[in-house]
């Protein structure tokens, strides 16, 4: 099994790219992201995934372990096969699958060719938990007492302050990456009110 290419870049097509090591031309299917930080002649060391079909073996390369790691997890996913992985890999960087997925954001998910409403559903709902892996934690369930607002309201802090920057105009996604940045400097004991003008804040940046 491949697992590694180091060598010239030969050639780069709308979805592949042809990577000489040493006198042999390996095709390589990469996503868009990858593609367009090759240029033709330079140097390049790319991670490969092999996949080994009756008929052919084919060959898939990453300049990032996380986008390998993304195209592993993603095909595991009935329904997602190497193309669609690719697709979603060169719409959505790694960190923003894994946002989207932790945030439950099935609109972003959607934005790849290749993926409607219903795989964006089975992607956010069978890959929540790996999205932990990345460092990207859905939001923590408040603790249950009378005297929390977000208690009262049945949800927790960070869910309340992300619907508010929702409802201020944000993206989903860019409230849900403000939050957890802001709840991870602020810690869990922040007030709700103080969570979404740090949220706020940072979204101005």
């Amino acid at each position: 099994m491949i697992a590694k290419l180091k060598g010239q870049v030969d050639s780069v097509d709308t979805d592949s790219a042809v990577i000489d090591v040493g006198g042999v031309g390996y095709l390589v299917s990469a996503s868009a992201r990858t593609l367009r930080d090759l240029t033709v002649g330079g140097p390049v060391a790319v991670l490969v995934e092999t996949i080994v079909r009756e008929d052919a073996i084919a060959l898939y390369g990453f300049l990032e372990t996380a986008e390998r790691d993304w195209f592993r997890i993603l095909t595991t996913v009935q329904g997602v096969g190497a193309r669609v992985a690719l697709s979603i890999l060169s719409t959505l960087s790694p960190n923003e699958i894994a946002r989207a997925i932790a945030a439950q954001d099935r609109a972003t998910l959607s934005r790849p060719a290749g993926v409607g409403p219903k795989l964006a559903a089975r992607l956010a709902t069978e890959l929540k938990d790996k999205a932990a892996s990345f460092g990207i934690v859905p939001a923590a369930a408040a603790p249950a007492n009378a005297a929390s607002p977000a208690a009262a309201g049945g949800g927790s802090i960070n869910e309340d302050a992300v619907s508010a920057l929702v409802n201020l105009g944000y993206k989903r996604i860019e409230a849900f990456g403000a939050v957890a940045r802001v709840t991870q400097r602020l810690g869990a004991e922040a007030k709700l009110d103080a969570v979404i003008r740090a949220g706020l804040q940072e979204l101005a940046r």
